[in-house]
């Protein structure tokens, strides 16, 4: 067995127990210690190793539907996930996702009746449904109600972070189950990190806009002046240029656990039941699909139910 810490400091991993790879059924799954001590649910995060499908030469699990797979390849690799995490009698709902700030309540009904609605969270607390998220380089969040047994499962790049849905979705769990956050424990998965994560002035601008503390999700040359602070008003040197010449496309970093983790601390989590893997897919290609780094590539699966 492996493990992995996230990067805090040394009073909290004093405190808190690593996240650790699990071996069941021949692969390797990533598992969040604040779940995995709830008895009443099972969670996993895949990772790209131990699967039937062949990618550029190398077996890999691949979990999603890409074109470059054969199906019959990804089914076999689901079902060999889904006995790894004890998930192999659970109703699987997984999204059709398209970086939106859609989530849906799910039951056996309409578990049955659409098992791919499109958005981008689900959420449930009934027993015997598996929700899914898909992902190679966006963040997997795993919630889980400890009061009212509820679980949501959340796929959220840059468009999902900025539109909130991982506390949109925590809110339709208050009005749907009584969801209070101070209840619940946040598993945020293996994403890019701020390491690899370039993003462009775009993408600055428009979380700017909305949120405050942006600057301190972006690494860039322009976030901090020669004092130390942020200057508000650093956002417009972006693009700015001698006349006749083209803007210059500026290579800032976005920290999404940072932005995610920000807003579901606002959102009342305490901090303590908020953890991240500590990996970034376009560091770690060897364990984890990276869509940034490689392109044409796989798809991790990320899973939470109730048993």
């Amino acid at each position: 067995m492996m493990s992995t810490v996230t990067k805090q400091g040394p009073a909290r991993l004093a405190r808190r127990p690593p996240w650790a790879f699990c071996q069941a059924a021949g692969l390797d799954v990533l598992k969040a210690p604040g779940l995995e001590r709830l008895d009443w649910l099972t969670h996993g995060f895949s990772t790209r190793q131990g699967g039937r499908s062949r990618l550029r030469g190398a077996h890999v699990l691949n979990l999603g539907f890409t074109p470059w797979d054969l199906r019959a390849c990804v089914v076999e690799n689901r079902k060999k996930f889904f006995r790894a995490i004890d998930a192999t009698k659970m109703r699987v709902v997984a999204l059709g996702q398209i970086h939106s700030d859609i989530s849906h309540a799910i039951d056996q009904s309409r578990a049955r009746a659409n098992p791919s609605p499109e958005g981008d969270a689900v959420f449930t607390r009934e027993p015997g449904i598996l929700l899914t998220v898909q992902t190679a380089d966006c963040i997997p969040i795993l919630l889980a109600d400890t009061e009212q047994r509820a679980v949501a499962a959340i796929h959220s790049g840059w468009r999902g972070t900025l539109a909130r849905i991982a506390v949109k979705t925590l809110g339709r769990m208050r009005m749907e189950f009584g969801t209070r956050p101070e209840d619940v424990i946040v598993a945020l998965g293996p994403g890019i990190g701020r390491c690899c994560y370039e993003v462009g002035a775009e993408v600055v601008s428009e979380f700017h806009a909305q949120f405050p503390q942006a600057n301190e999700w972006f690494d860039g040359p322009f976030q901090s002046l020669a004092s130390g602070e942020n200057d508000p008003n650093w956002l417009p040197w972006l693009t700015m240029r001698p006349p006749g010449h083209a803007p210059l496309p500026p290579r800032l970093n976005l920290d999404l656990i940072a932005a995610n983790r920000a807003m579901l601390l606002e959102a009342g989590v305490p901090a303590r039941q908020i953890s991240a893997s500590g990996f970034c897919t376009a560091c770690r290609k060897d364990i984890f699909f990276s869509y940034r780094r490689e392109g044409s590539t796989g798809r991790m699966m990320s899973a939470i139910g109730l048993r």
